[in-house]
């Protein structure tokens, strides 16, 4: 009997021993990190303290996977952000170079265009001789192709050259020469434009050698060449504003476009998406800046304006710019025969 009180004993002492392990197995996961933080001493401790322990390292581990994971998808972001900026980087120093190339190159066409001090002296004599008479004018035609082999590079010289022939097209006698001045000219200034784009005398008379030469074409040539004045004119007064003779010419425009027959509406209509547009007071709008900017340089500016005014309904406008344009001086038989023409009186 003693004997068995004692087993007895012997396997109340062993259940209790046991019950804390089967405690802790039934923790799933967090017993792993349960035992291998608080040790063979905890583990066999029914405190919470050995419990919080545990699961308070379970979660710190946890989390710092969590973070790791974050921080590897951020550094895959960050590198796919890296890469991507680095390809812009890239694009965007080759586009500088190659605006850095364009614009020496540009700079070195400048440079190669300032005038000797012999040429610059040649074309303040052209200018002088242009404007005067037509003999001065034919005497500067002359002397631009005597020295064309010499500076046939040169922009200023080339434009001013287109600038003669467009004279030389004014004075000529028969349709055969004026024709073949209007072609050389035109030659001449598309030359000049295409060694330098950013000059407005450039722009400006390859403008007027285009509408001049069209004068010898069909209505499609003539349209054309009208789109091609008014699109050189625009660029022309974008990179000088002050020229009187583009503002004249830009209401030239506004005025044949707003005049337009149904015939020739409907051949703009066939070659252009969008045809030419403009009205009476868009051209009477130029007229009146080209004689803002230099007033009195041009009877045929005020009788312009006197013909916007006539036929827009103001008499009394009307009549004082023809008298302005007959009192201007020179020309006194062409300003009554434009008279005559434009005005109706």
């Amino acid at each position: 009997s003693e004997s068995k009180t004692v087993e007895e004993s012997q396997r109340s002492r062993r259940r209790r021993t046991l019950m804390p392990r089967e405690r802790s197995e039934s923790m799933s996961s967090s017993s792993i990190y349960f035992t291998a933080s608080a040790g063979v001493a905890s583990l066999c401790d029914d405190s919470e303290v050995g419990y919080s322990t545990a699961y308070s390292n379970a979660e710190s581990d946890y989390t710092d996977r969590e973070t790791d994971r974050e921080t590897d998808k951020d550094d895959e972001d960050d590198g796919r952000d890296s890469e991507e900026e680095s390809c812009a980087t890239v694009l965007t120093l080759r586009q500088d170079e190659e605006e850095d190339d364009e614009d020496a190159g540009l700079m070195e066409d400048c440079l190669t265009d300032i005038p000797s001090p012999e040429l610059a002296l040649l074309l303040t004599q052209c200018d002088l001789l242009h404007a005067g008479d037509s003999g001065k004018k034919a005497e500067g035609f002359q002397l631009l192709m005597e020295n064309r082999p010499l500076y046939a590079d040169n922009v200023e010289f080339m434009w001013r050259l287109a600038r003669a022939c467009s004279d030389m097209c004014e004075t000529a006698d028969n349709r055969e020469e004026k024709r073949n001045y209007a072609e050389q000219g035109h030659y001449e200034a598309e030359a000049a434009l295409t060694r330098n784009g950013l000059s407005a005398d450039c722009h400006k008379w390859f403008a007027i050698l285009a509408r001049v030469s069209s004068q010898y074409e069909s209505i499609h040539g003539k349209l054309k060449s009208g789109r091609v004045l008014k699109e050189h004119l625009d660029r022309a007064l974008a990179l000088r504003d002050d020229d009187p003779i583009c503002f004249y010419l830009l209401g030239r425009w506004c005025l044949e476009v707003s005049s337009l027959g149904w015939l020739e509406r409907k051949t703009a209509a066939t070659l252009y998406e969008t045809p030419p547009t403009s009205s009476l007071n868009e051209a009477l709008e130029n007229f009146l800046k080209a004689e803002e900017l230099n007033p009195g340089f041009s009877k045929t500016v005020r009788l312009y304006i006197a013909k916007c005014h006539k036929e827009l309904g103001n008499m009394s406008e009307a009549r004082n710019w023809v008298q302005l344009a007959v009192s201007t001086p020179a020309g006194a038989n062409e300003v009554k025969m434009l008279f005559i023409v434009y005005c109706g009186f």
